[in-house]
């Protein structure tokens, strides 16, 4: 899904580059015979031929049914998909067992890349962002000027609209509130197989002219038109929309926003073009030489506003909500609510970017967003958890039954002294990666994405092990996990 854009220094340095290796474990059907699940991280294999010379740089967030890595060079490579997969086969590029550049129209080395439940984006080393995958997920025309010129069509009468089409796994079921700070849940282990199915439903978008019937549902990679002077430095993908962060600090989004997850003040169903999220505005009178808060933005007291932060320093996308961390180490999310997902205390939609109030007083440093679930990392390296709990993707030991309207510490023992330093989560599943190079899984385990070796969910973090590696980064895709590593060399 996201999240692992969002985090400290990995420690991966110009002197070790060329020495890493990327290892997957999870769901890659393209990888392994009868499409089996690797239970166990596995070495992914670097492309031969024209990368001759080049080595494995990062790992990259999100991707259904394929993995996506990028190379020291500065080329995106992907492989694990099936040519009978349907969206991860026309989105991933077509590469199964075998690794292979993904073909991108610029020369212009990638630096960040995220994937959605069907579509990809990627960014340059000049801060241009490359698109491509679900059509309704790929921007079209100029973006205007101000967001509020957009044409909207605000739902009024329901607060908790669904979306046309359905990501899989998406839950059908509803909750009950309760005042303990959790919900109980319906499970929904049974609801689905999770199986990839090419899209049979289009969402039109609601203020431009019909898609031809015959038109395809994927679009290959474009170029995303930003205000002059914008440089984007880092992405993130949920299920069907995508956010990107500037090098000023500003949060840019589109995609379906029908939860309220582009932050814009309204359930626009479709934006078809990058929009500015008002999370924290510049101030009209100084605006080069300060910031304030929207006023309508984030919910807090005047005393508290100015302690919310001047920029955005960190953004995480689930399937439909989304998150952003401020330089002050404040945590906004904004988008569907259900299953707590948000951290308020309810299970209302945020239709704006909001402060998570019990975590006010927390200066937090990185966070992740999964389907219905959200983790963050403290800066004293401790991890909150909060939303749907089905799987236990939670990691507080707790019943699946039980969601978490508002943040919860993990303590699992496992975690005693240990600090984590990179979040990532997938569907129903996370990662963590420690400052001591550890990296520990928990959650939904059907496809073997915690690496453990067996397809047992946990309801608590659990450390992969790893023989020969010393972990370096860490990135969750919908149904896998992916780990840059490096050799341990044994003398």
């Amino acid at each position: 899904m996201n999240g692992g854009e969002d985090k400290k220094d990995t420690g991966v340095s110009d002197k070790n580059e060329k020495q890493c290796e990327v290892l997957m474990w999870g769901y890659f059907p393209g990888v392994t015979a009868q499409r089996s699940p690797l239970t166990s991280p596995a070495t992914v294999r670097f492309p031969e031929g024209e990368l001759a010379g080049d080595s494995w740089m990062d790992v990259c967030a999100g991707g259904c049914g394929f993995g996506m890595a990028i190379s020291a060079c500065g080329k995106l490579i992907t492989w694990g998909s099936a040519d009978d997969q349907g969206q991860s086969y026309l989105t991933s590029g077509k590469h199964g067992e075998t690794p292979d550049i993904y073909p991108l129209p610029t020369a212009d080395p990638i630096i960040k890349a995220a994937a959605g439940w069907a579509h990809c984006v990627s960014v340059t080393d000049k801060g241009e962002l490359y698109t491509w995958g679900w059509k309704e997920c790929v921007p079209s025309g100029k973006v205007p000027r101000c967001w509020t010129s957009m044409k909207t069509r605000e739902d009024e009468t329901s607060t908790k609209q669904s979306s046309t089409v359905t990501e899989p796994g998406s839950p059908q079921s509803h909750s009950t509130k309760s005042t303990s700070g959790s919900v109980s849940c319906q499970n929904d282990k049974g609801s689905g197989d999770e199986s990839m199915k090419r899209r049979k439903v289009i969402t039109q978008p609601e203020y431009e002219a019909s898609i031809p019937a015959d038109e395809t549902l994927s679009l290959p990679p474009c170029l995303v038109n930003l205000d002059p002077g914008v440089k984007i430095t880092s992405v993130a993908a949920g299920g069907r929309h995508t956010l990107a962060l500037s090098d000023g600090g500003q949060v840019w989004g589109w995609g379906y926003g029908g939860e309220g997850q582009l932050g814009l003040g309204s359930r626009i169903k479709m934006v078809a073009s990058p929009h500015l999220i008002p999370c924290i505005d510049l101030s009209s009178n100084e605006r080069d030489s300060s910031v304030a808060i929207n006023q309508e933005s984030v919910c807090v007291g005047a005393e508290q506003r100015k302690s919310i932060g001047n920029y955005i320093k960190g953004i995480a996308c689930g399937g439909r909500h989304s998150a952003a961390v401020t330089d002050a180490g404040v945590l906004l999310a904004f988008g569907w609510g259900l299953y707590g997902q948000c951290g308020q205390g309810n299970t209302d939609d945020l239709l704006r970017p909001t402060c998570v109030p019990s975590l006010l007083g927390t200066q937090i440093e990185a966070v992740a967003a999964g389907l219905w679930h959200t983790i963050c990392i403290c800066a004293d390296g401790r991890v909150h958890a909060f939303g749907g709990n089905q799987f236990g993707q939670l990691g507080l030991g707790t019943n699946p039954d039980q969601c978490e309207i508002v943040p919860k510490l993990l303590d699992a023992s496992v975690l005693e002294s240990k600090k984590a330093k990179v979040a990532s989560s997938g569907a129903r599943h996370n990662a963590i990666l420690t400052e001591d190079g550890k990296i520990f899984c928990w959650g939904w385990n059907k496809y073997g994405q915690l690496g453990l070796g067996d397809t047992v969910d946990r309801n608590i973090p659990a450390q992969v092990l790893f023989k020969d590696y010393m972990p370096k980064n860490v990135a969750c895709g919908w149904w896998h996990t992916l780990s840059l590593c490096e050799p341990i060399s044994i003398k």
